[in-house]
């Protein structure tokens, strides 16, 4: 498909990626009905939460699953803001939250990472045994859309249900991303990320005080770190490289069989060059790559609740059903 001509247009200082991103990610309020919280039990004995959000009339044939960015969770207003979006349009919304994420720490010292598309392929057929739903549907932001991306293009079984899926804010050139990030004018964003994960992984030291040492955890000094001695460690590759390589969506986009929309603003700061696949979208069949001037790092901010993506992925989806 080739690239498709973006329509937002952002007003006056919503143009600037920075103010677009902590807008949306810290200050936008969502007022969305109470999730309710299923816990499922998941072949290596571990847990996922799973957070429910249901159409106002009950009885949606339709699903939405929702995976959230690195170091969210279903709380946050791009996750919220998605399911009120769907749940308005009759579709039954299901946030992912992935392993650690959901204010308790996961039994295994593995938790999550931006590949773990085998936690997604048992959150979707765990999915299939709840309700006969007609249709199901993916929507992935950030490190959450670069797993979706990478489970729709591997050589995996895949429900007959499932219709199509949405990237937003996509950093699937791994090791580009992080490049990106670590520029010094994310050194804001990149440190905050840090600090989040530093957290989570003392927590982890205490549980697993002969596998993680806190003084190591401490010394960190980048994602980078983090990824060299624990996330790649952690997950079964050999350093950050491997699992950069082995786990970019950009080596699985031209597999991709089911309609996907892809949004990636120009000016996202966490984004690098190989975060901008034209070549394989305008060869693709499958793959739309939308890419805004404007909207920073999930900050495609309307003057409305609904905001540019959430229609945009509504739009979507909806034009899979007729």
């Amino acid at each position: 498909m080739p690239v498709i001509s973006s329509q937002y247009k952002p007003s006056g200082i919503f143009k600037n990626a920075d103010v677009s991103t902590i807008f949306a990610g810290k200050l936008r309020k969502v007022e969305h009905s109470p999730y309710k919280r299923e816990r499922i039990q998941i072949s290596d004995g571990d847990f996922i939460d799973l957070d429910w959000s249901s159409s106002p009339s009950g009885n949606s044939k339709n699903l939405i699953v929702i995976l959230h960015g690195l170091a969210g969770s279903t709380d946050r207003p791009y996750m919220r803001g998605m399911a009120r979006a769907f749940n308005k349009n009759n579709w039954d919304a299901v946030g992912m939250n992935f392993r650690g994420c959901s204010e308790e720490l996961n039994h295994h010292y593995r938790s999550y990472h931006a590949g773990a598309s085998e936690d997604l392929a048992e959150v979707v057929s765990h999915l299939l045994t709840k309700q006969d739903y007609d249709k199901i549907a993916l929507v992935g932001f950030s490190l959450g859309g670069n797993m979706l991306m990478k489970y729709l293009g591997e050589n995996r079984s895949r429900p007959g249900n499932l219709i199509g899926a949405i990237g937003v804010s996509v950093p699937c050139d791994l090791a580009g991303s992080l490049g990106a990030i670590n520029r010094n004018r994310n050194f804001l964003y990149s440190k905050r990320f840090e600090i989040n994960l530093k957290q989570h992984l003392l927590a982890r030291a205490v549980k697993f005080p002969t596998k993680l040492d806190k003084k190591l955890v401490a010394s960190c000094k980048s994602l980078r770190d983090i990824d060299e001695l624990y996330t790649s460690k952690a997950h079964g590759f050999k350093n950050a490289d491997d699992y950069y390589q082995k786990n970019s969506a950009i080596n699985f986009l031209e597999d991709i069989q089911i309609p996907v929309l892809m949004i990636n603003a120009l000016n996202d700061s966490f984004l690098s060059p190989g975060c901008y696949p034209t070549k394989i979208a305008t060869a693709s069949k499958y793959l739309h790559l939308e890419t805004p001037r404007h909207g920073g790092h999930v900050g495609f901010v309307t003057t409305s609740d609904l905001y540019y993506h959430e229609k945009r992925a509504v739009e979507f989806i909806q034009s899979l059903t007729n």
